[in-house]
């Protein structure tokens, strides 16, 4: 998931920010509204969340006009358990609502429920070849019939699994790559994206065949089942 947080107060917001990437999402922080706004409108994200007490313009603010242009799905975060201001929020077109202090993991459970019903359309299981993905449960299998291997993976190479499983047979560049699985100020100079390449063939690829992730020189990487060129020549690419 990629998600935008808004929210002032520093503590909370790298809070946030920490737990969600371990989970495998990309992060992007605004600490008030102005650049909140900016980033919602600018940006697209699988979910926002917004808090209600900003500097220089407030979530209901920041919410009215997100809700003129897009409708990314926004969980409101407030320290004020007033029925009222869920009802404005919700009224003002708020997908969900979370009073401080909460737990992390019903946030988490609610962000994915929300990324679930922006994504109604999309399966949660992806099948190239022998390799299953399971969207749901982040989990990946190689090996046909009785033979499954579960795929131990980080959660940032299970994103990177994902991102490219989505997008099968289409090339992807180091640049895209870093923007759907890192965060948006990812720096092209570094070689962040060929480690997390070449660890992730290691474990999907070099056990089993056919190999699926394939480097195109020059352009990027891609997911697709080459049964002929994996039977002919073995592939052995590094990144």
């Amino acid at each position: 998931m990629k998600i935008l947080i808004v929210e002032d107060e520093l503590r909370t917001a790298d809070y946030l920010s920490k737990g969600l990437t371990e989970q495998g999402c990309a992060v992007d922080m605004a600490h008030n509204g102005i650049d909140g706004q900016h980033l919602a409108l600018t940006h697209d994200y699988d979910v926002i969340v917004l808090d209600v007490m900003l500097p220089g313009q407030d979530g209901f603010s920041v919410l009215r006009a997100l809700r003129a242009v897009k409708q990314t799905p926004v969980i409101m975060l407030t320290a004020r358990d007033r029925v009222e201001d869920r009802i404005k929020g919700l009224h003002e077109g708020a997908d969900d609502y979370l009073i401080k202090p909460f737990s992390f993991l019903e946030l988490l459970a609610r962000l994915q429920a929300l990324n679930r019903r922006g994504r109604k359309q999309e399966p949660m299981q992806l099948r190239i070849a022998d390799l299953q993905i399971d969207l749901l449960a982040r989990k990946a299998f190689r090996g046909g019939g009785g033979g499954n291997t579960r795929i131990d993976l980080t959660a940032k190479e299970f994103a990177l699994l994902a991102v490219l499983a989505r997008r099968q047979g289409e090339i992807l560049s180091k640049t895209a790559i870093a923007e759907l699985v890192w965060d948006m100020n990812f720096d092209s100079n570094t070689n962040v994206v060929e480690v997390a390449i070449k660890r992730l063939r290691d474990k999907i690829d070099v056990p089993f065949s056919p190999k699926l992730l394939h480097t195109i020189r020059g352009m990027g990487y891609v997911m697709e089942v080459r049964e002929a060129q994996a039977e002919t020549q073995g592939e052995g690419q590094a990144p």
